[in-house]
């Protein structure tokens, strides 16, 4: 994945605990008002008000107590969730729609493992997050105490980094330094784990400015050479082809990326985490491609003979068979992260560096644009032959592409777009028109059900306090996906947060209907969900607003009132149980040979 382009100062070696004690804190109150470090605890929270951090999200609990203590002279925000998966799923995507590292907190034992899905999926989709764990005290470490956990070890495998806070003097540098790590380079989620006796201990040191590890660097811009012949490869391609992935958008490269597409007339797919790096409605793009993705992405993709990838780890719902991807094209790939090149597909010319300064280095390095006239046509020939549609006869049950449409034509541009995961999801990516990054967060990688509610509750603090009140945020859930983690409506309703939460609710967890369906004779064991409650009554239980919506005449009231209603609100929305997702391409299979109904699988 790439990241934003501008780099991080060079941090102290952490081992000498040195630190810039001149630094002054980013906060709204002036230094010298404020309370004085005077346990590692509040010297946690000096260093999270020095990075900026305005917002935190998460669950009280004995040994993260004292950490709490010092959040309550703080002047950053803190969001009591009902779960810590909801608390790391809200941080997640707080710092996607804010494009800096999300805050969680949980406390020992069961706070700590409640918080290892969510760091799984930010670990996955390589967002910026930052999870402070409470930890019994030092001496008790190993003897099975009250909720003791092996965090650091738990962790380990889900997280860029972890660290176990040995010392209060320093302990406030400790989380500096993960902050920063967090967001730089390739993000992805940092943790802290916090002994009890460290938080409590007395210290009145304050910590210095947050800084990534002295021995974290980067490459930011690839080889000169290696530039070159990229460069005169997509000056000769006949079939140039751009995807634009994830990194494209945590590098802050959508702008760099748009001009170079348009600039030199190349056709645009995205992967599912890069929608909204291009707009999907410029005659360039063709949306994105992959098992789910439309025809004429995946037509693109089989047919080009110069695949262009920024920012993208190529994960198998995206290529399909490795064998069979890109059959006919060599493969320029950029990415921050050297490890993903040539990971899973070939790279004939790997580019490590940052999106934005790497394709800024190739287009300045081009002589001449290619020479893609007729692909362009052939591009435009395959939406024409692969449109999006659907059907949807008056006697049958509610179609729910209807209703993610209707949402799409009721709401600004820049609506963010928050799903869990299963076929609403794919729905909700393939029947909503994206323009603008951060606009759709969801779960990709980890594919976790129950994200899109806590994520909801995230990306609408991040964009009120970035001072986008106004901003409308809207939650497309599934009934399986939405029971997950339903508990959070309570903390919507009680911090009186504008999200409306679209339930596409088809009586299965959908998507492995659709499975069984296909592939297993039709043998739906554990997929039906004819038991579910009636979430209107549920939405009203909970302090927010709630509608039921069957017929097709009933969608443009309930949206419109929905939508108008400043607070949570909830529709659920009875869609046909038999509707499938397509385009899909088997598991496996070339993205050439996708199916467009059930008897093509």
């Amino acid at each position: 994945m790439s990241e934003r382009a501008t780099p991080k100062p060079e941090a102290d070696d952490p081992e000498s605990g040195s630190t810039d004690a001149e630094a002054q804190p980013r906060t709204d109150e002036p230094a010298d008002e404020r309370p004085p470090v005077t346990t590692g605890a509040s010297s946690v929270i000096r260093a999270l008000e020095g990075a900026g951090v305005e917002a935190a999200f998460g669950v009280q609990g004995g040994a993260i107590m004292p950490v709490y203590d010092a959040l309550f002279d703080s002047s950053i925000r803190h969001v009591m969730m009902a779960h810590e998966q909801g608390a790391a799923h809200a941080a997640d995507a707080y710092g996607v729609v804010r494009d800096e590292p999300g805050v969680c907190l949980a406390t020992s034992g069961p706070g700590a493992t409640n918080l290892v899905t969510g760091l799984a999926d930010a670990n996955m989709d390589s967002d910026a997050v930052l999870a402070l764990t409470g930890q019994v005290p030092s001496d008790m470490v190993g003897s099975d105490a009250f909720q003791e956990t092996d965090t650091i070890g738990v962790t380990a495998p889900i997280t860029k980094h972890n660290y176990f806070a040995g010392d209060a003097d320093t302990v406030g540098d400790t989380v500096g330094e993960a902050f920063a790590l967090a967001g730089m380079g390739r993000p992805g989620p940092t943790l802290v784990d916090l002994p009890k006796d460290i938080t409590q201990a007395e210290t009145g040191r304050d910590p210095g400015p947050a800084r990534p590890p002295k021995t974290y660097n980067p490459q930011m811009e690839a080889d000169a050479k290696d530039v070159k012949v990229a460069a005169r490869a997509i000056e000769n391609a006949e079939k140039p082809l751009l995807l634009f992935g994830g990194g494209v958008i945590k590098g802050d490269a959508t702008e760099t990326a748009r001009a170079f597409a348009t600039d030199h007339g190349i056709p645009v797919v995205t992967t599912m985490p890069g929608i909204g790096s291009f707009p999907e409605d410029h005659e360039l793009c063709l949306s994105w491609a992959g098992m789910h993705g439309t025809g004429y992405a995946n037509m693109a993709i089989t047919h080009t003979d110069l695949l262009i990838a920024v920012g993208t780890r190529f994960d198998d719902r995206l290529t399909g068979g490795i064998d069979t991807f890109a059959p006919e094209a060599e493969v320029v790939h950029i990415d921050i992260d050297p490890a993903e090149i040539s990971k899973n597909v070939h790279a004939d010319y790997p580019l490590v560096g940052d999106a934005g300064r790497v394709l800024d280095q190739v287009d300045s390095t081009m002589a001449h644009s290619p020479d893609a006239r007729e692909w362009r046509d052939q591009c435009q020939q395959w939406k024409s032959e692969y449109p999006m549609d659907y059907a949807a006869p008056a006697d049958e049950p509610l179609k729910p592409q209807f209703v993610v449409e209707a949402f799409d034509e009721a709401t600004p541009d820049d609506t963010i777009v928050t799903t869990g995961v299963g076929q609403h999801q794919m729905w909700a990516s393939q029947y909503w028109t994206y323009r603008e990054p951060r606009t759709w967060v969801s779960s990709h990688g980890l594919g976790t059900m129950g994200y899109g509610l806590p994520a909801a509750i995230g990306a609408r603090l991040a964009a009120d306090q970035m001072g986008d009140e106004d901003r409308t945020v809207v939650c497309f859930d599934g009934d399986g996906s939405f029971l997950m983690t339903m508990q959070e409506l309570s903390v919507a309703v009680r911090e009186n947060m504008d999200i409306t939460v679209a339930v596409l609710n088809n009586e299965y967890i959908g998507m492995v209907r659709q499975w069984q369906d296909a592939f297993y004779e039709g043998r739906r064991m554990a997929a039906e969900y004819n038991w579910c409650p009636e979430f209107d009554k549920l939405a009203e239980a909970f302090g927010a607003r709630g509608w039921r919506v069957d017929d097709y005449d009933q969608v443009a009231d309930a949206v419109e009132e929905a939508l108008a209603y400043d607070g949570p609100s909830v529709i659920d929305f009875h869609v046909d149980p038999a509707e499938n997702v397509y385009p899909m391409v088997a598991s496996g299979a070339p993205n050439g040979k996708f199916a467009l109904s059930e008897d093509q699988l």
